[in-house]
C-alpha cells in the first residue's frame, strides 16, 4: 500500500531507530482503512511543519515510559507533535510581582495542573493551598536565580525525555472539523503496531502512563497486556493535582529541580 508522500516526509523528524516501526504502523493504518491517510494528507491538520512524528525523536532504546495524552493542542502555535508540550509556553514562572505561574501556563489548564501536581508531590505546595500567596512564594524562589528550579517548558521537556519519557498522543492529529475520538480510532492500528515493536525490541518493557478517556481506550488493545500501566484522569481535571499515583511516579524524578 502506498503511503502519501507528505506523511512519509514527516518521518524525517523521528529518530532512525523508530523508522521501521513507524512505517509498519502506517501500513497497519492503511490496511485498516485504505483511504484515511490519503484524505489526511490532503486535509488541514495540526501539528504543522511536518511535526507529525516529532514525539519519536527520543531513540527507541532510551524509552522507559510512554506517556499517552489525548491529542495535539487545537492551536497551531501550541501543537508541537509532542504530548503536553505547548509550543506557546516559554517561561514557567510569572515575571510579575506577586505572580505565580506564567500567564501562558495558566492558560494551558493541563500544564498548570501538572505543575501544581509536581509542586504538591515535592512538598513545595499543600494540596489545599495551591494558589495565591503560596504559589507566589514558590515562583519567587524559582525566579531568584539560585538555580533551584527549571525555568522554561523546554527545560521540562528535556527533563522528561532525560527520564526516558516518550511523550505521545493517542491521536497524532487534530482537525477542527473532525471529532477527536474519530481520529484517535483511526490511529489505533498505528499505535498497536508501533507499541508491539517497542515491546519486542526494548531491553526493559516501558511503563505506559495513560491520561484521559481516549488514552484509557488504548488499555483495551491486545498489545497492552505486554506493558505495565498507570492510568490517571486527564490533567485538565483539578483532581489530578492530588492524584497519589502521579505523586509516587513523579516525586523521585525531581522534574522541577534546576
Amino acid at each position: 500500500m502506498t503511503i502519501p508522500s507528505p506523511i512519509l516526509d514527516a518521518l524525517s523528524r523521528a529518530d532512525a531507530s523508530w523508522q521501521p516501526l513507524l512505517t509498519a504502523g502506517l501500513n497497519a493504518m492503511s490496511a485498516a482503512d485504505a483511504t484515511y491517510l490519503a484524505q489526511l494528507a490532503d486535509d488541514v491538520y495540526l501539528p504543522t511543519e511536518q511535526r507529525l512524528f516529532a514525539a519519536f525523536a527520543l531513540p527507541l532504546d532510551q524509552v522507559r515510559y510512554v506517556l499517552v495524552g489525548e491529542g495535539p493542542y487545537p492551536r497551531a502555535e501550541s501543537a508541537t507533535g509532542v504530548c503536553f508540550m505547548d509550543g506557546a509556553v516559554g517561561s514557567l514562572w510569572s515575571s510579575e510581582e506577586g505572580g505565580g505561574l506564567s500567564k501562558p501556563v495558566n492558560k494551558a489548564t493541563s500544564l498548570r495542573n501538572f505543575m501544581k501536581m509536581l509542586l504538591v508531590a515535592d512538598g513545595q505546595l499543600q494540596l489545599d493551598n495551591t494558589a495565591g500567596a503560596a504559589m507566589a512564594a514558590v515562583s519567587a524562589r524559582a525566579r531568584s536565580g539560585a538555580g533551584s528550579h527549571i525555568q522554561t517548558l523546554a527545560d521540562m521537556q528535556r527533563k522528561l525525555t532525560g527520564q526516558g519519557f516518550l511523550l505521545l498522543n493517542a491521536s497524532l492529529v487534530f482537525r477542527s472539523h473532525v471529532a477527536p475520538a474519530k481520529d484517535a480510532k483511526a490511529w489505533l492500528p498505528f499505535f498497536e503496531a508501533v507499541m508491539a515493536g517497542l515491546a519486542a525490541q526494548a531491553e526493559t518493557v516501558p511503563t505506559m502512563v495513560l491520561w484521559g478517556k481516549i488514552a484509557e481506550l488504548l488499555s483495551k488493545l491486545p498489545v497492552m497486556k505486554d506493558f505495565p500501566q498507570i492510568a490517571a484522569e486527564h490533567p485538565y481535571n483539578l483532581s489530578f493535582i492530588g492524584n497519589q499515583q502521579m505523586h509516587q511516579l513523579f516525586r523521585p524524578m525531581q522534574l522541577l529541580k534546576g
